[in-house]
């Protein structure tokens, strides 16, 4: 498996991000992305805000044997802080998610940590379950890369010696 290391966000990694973003079939399967991801605009001004450091979001590129290959990162209060982890779909099956959001982790020490997945999205599942996250409930949300209501899997990252 490639070595993959965590750095900050450049503005030179934002093209890269928009066109993940905008490939039809990753965004089927994320299922919770922005109503339009095609809208440059809009993704302009959400990473606009994103690297301003407002409202605590916590982004990082992933970088895998010197190739950006997707990016990592927290949002949220402290109590209900939610990760979120996106990596390009050319490098899927290859544990990139997995190693980059356990980087993450290491860098990040806030715990309680929450993650929300599409119910059949077994892959980020797998992930999230390597990473030590734990299923602490259901919920339905409307997927706008599906046009519909799906099923959501919630899961718990909690700290060492705190019962799941």
């Amino acid at each position: 498996m490639a070595e993959v290391s965590l750095r900050a966000v450049e503005d030179a990694d934002l093209p890269l991000f928009f066109a993940w973003m905008s490939d039809p079939d990753a965004t089927r399967v994320a299922a919770f992305t922005p109503k339009d991801p095609t809208d440059r605009a809009a993704f302009d001004a959400h990473w606009a805000r994103i690297q301003s450091g407002s409202g605590g979001v916590v982004m990082r590129t992933a970088v895998a044997d010197g190739v950006v290959v997707g990016h990592v990162g927290a949002y949220g209060e402290t109590g209900d802080r939610q990760v979120t982890y996106w990596i390009d779909r050319a490098h899927w099956g290859r544990g990139l998610a997995t190693a980059a959001l356990r980087a993450f982790l290491d860098e990040t020490p806030t715990r309680p940590l929450h993650a929300r997945a599409a119910a059949d999205n077994l892959g980020s599942r797998r992930v999230l379950e390597k990473c030590g996250f734990v299923v602490t409930g259901t919920d339905r949300g409307f997927a706008q890369a599906r046009g519909e209501v799906i099923d959501e899997v919630l899961v718990t990252l909690r700290a060492e010696g705190l019962p799941a």
